[in-house]
């Protein structure tokens, strides 16, 4: 009887409405989303937006200022995707690596630089896009969909042979990888971002004046290596993709 009477305790317990943190929520028709990131979100993609803008109003023959900036930032892109994709393949890639990358490496550098803290809300606080699972996720399974579709666009359905090569006993490793892939793209960045913020944030508590500061430097830095890091496996899995296919063309001819 002891025991039923505690197993009834038990499931009387509210444990469905446990919550790890609070949030600012949006109600959007039927979907619940987090506000918070989509207003960060939307405030790096501003900034990206506006500078593009602003270096490309009035270009001129010698870049001087913001446009010599988004040139080079251009020219580091090319550099990245024709790295990793090869002279044939990187150029209809860069428009997708270059918004990752510059999307991760503004998002980043906003939760080094900028006291979204400071900013009130109803409930929840804000923080980099990047520093919720939600965004990190998303852009890995963007990544994972670009890969699929880079191998599914040169191969077409033989693309999918790959899983039954060299032998028909790998397809469960080889749909694992899959998995494994988007996985670890979005907790790397989330948790090296996370990581960071909690650094700075104790140390700031701890000792507010000088400590914080080489280790917010050092974040500055750790949090550029994250976003080239992404970006850089971004263009080896699209390559991976599209590598098989040159093979077999090659063998063919």
């Amino acid at each position: 009887m002891e025991m039923i009477s505690g197993l009834s305790v038990l499931n009387s317990l509210p444990l469905a409405e446990l919550e790890v943190g609070q949030h600012f929520y949006w109600q959007i028709g039927n979907l619940t989303v987090h506000g918070q990131v989509f207003l960060t979100s939307w405030i790096v993609i501003a900034l990206l937006v506006g500078a593009s803008i602003a270096a490309t109003r009035n270009v001129q023959r010698i870049p001087r200022g913001i446009q010599n900036f988004m040139e080079y930032a251009l020219e580091f892109i090319r550099d990245l995707a024709k790295n990793q994709l090869g002279e044939k393949d990187y150029r209809p890639w860069v428009p997708f690596i270059g918004t990752l990358f510059l999307f991760i490496f503004v998002s980043n550098w906003s939760g080094a630089l900028v006291p979204w803290k400071l900013i009130k809300l109803p409930a929840g606080e804000l923080a980099a896009p990047t520093n919720d699972i939600n965004t990190t996720v998303a852009l890995a399974l963007l990544t994972s969909l670009a890969y699929f579709y880079a191998g599914f666009s040169k191969k077409g359905l033989g693309y999918f042979a790959k899983y039954v090569q060299p032998t028909p006993i790998l397809l469960p490793i080889a749909i694992l990888e899959d998995f494994t892939k988007p996985l670890s793209l979005s907790f790397r960045l989330f948790g090296n971002i996370l990581a960071d913020e909690l650094v700075v944030a104790v140390l700031v508590l701890l000792v507010p004046l000088f400590v914080p500061l080489p280790v917010m430097a050092l974040g500055l830095f750790t949090s550029a290596i994250q976003a080239l890091v992404f970006a850089t496996l971004a263009g080896a899995y699209i390559h991976e993709a599209l590598e098989g296919h040159g093979e077999e063309g090659h063998e063919e001819h």
